[in-house]
């Protein structure tokens, strides 16, 4: 697949992140491959995956493309914070590697730029996860071939909120010209649906449909306010 045909083929469709926090049940490798079958049963276009090992493992059981990431750590850059993490995706099979692109110090004092620069000769895409406009800007002239959402409302300085960041989606959209994914929060069908008209070329889902646990919290907390 070409990288037009890769990025056309999630054109107005759904990304499914398959992912489990640190300590939860459903963090092991086998689960997360039926986690990632399941969401091409249901229509799924692609699947995130963090580390590796369940990347090369989805990449092994699945037919779609997979978007790689490797979290490291828990605080400031840990989204595939460098070089030798976004490779260690490539050579896991991920069809594009997903990584921090804020305006936050890497962890060896790298860019991102250097990070799509080894990323591209290797001959795969890079995925730019910001949390503001102008990082969104600067990582497409950096040379991403997407550019998402993720990071809004989890860096210091970005506005919480409950649902999705469907204004930073349109302001991204209207702003560059590479393909914007809405990425966060998004908790609904309306929710998925709304994005894309505010311009997203696809969406990511992730806790809303693959987080058991924490979709069990937030009925008991539910029921506990009542």
């Amino acid at each position: 697949m070409t990288t037009q045909e890769l990025i056309h083929s999630l054109q107005g469709r759904l990304i499914v992140s398959c992912q489990a926090p640190p300590g939860d049940p459903m963090r092991e490798t086998g689960t997360l491959v039926r986690l990632a079958r399941s969401a091409v049963a249901g229509g799924g276009a692609a699947i995130r995956a963090n580390e590796p090992e369940v990347v090369a493992a989805i990449v092994e059981a699945v037919d779609l493309p997979v978007i790689g990431l490797w979290k490291d750590g828990d605080t400031g850059v840990y989204i595939t914070p460098t070089v030798r993490h976004a490779l260690a995706l490539v050579e896991a099979g991920a069809d594009v590697v997903a990584a921090d692109a804020t305006n936050r110090p890497r962890p060896d004092g790298s860019t991102f730029a250097e990070l799509v620069e080894a990323v591209h000769a290797a001959g795969t895409l890079v995925m730019a996860d910001v949390s503001t406009l102008a990082e969104g800007i600067a990582a497409a002239g950096q040379g991403a071939d997407l550019v998402s959402t993720t990071l809004s409302g989890y860096v210091p300085g970005t506005p919480e909120q409950t649902g999705p960041d469907l204004g930073l989606v349109a302001s991204l959209s209207a702003a560059i010209d590479v393909p914007v994914v809405a990425e966060g929060r998004i908790n609904t069908p309306d929710d998925a649906a709304e994005a894309l008209a505010r311009g997203a070329h696809s969406v990511v889902v992730g806790t809303a449909i693959t987080a058991p646990t924490a979709l069990t919290a937030r009925f008991v907390a539910g029921i506990a306010r009542h």
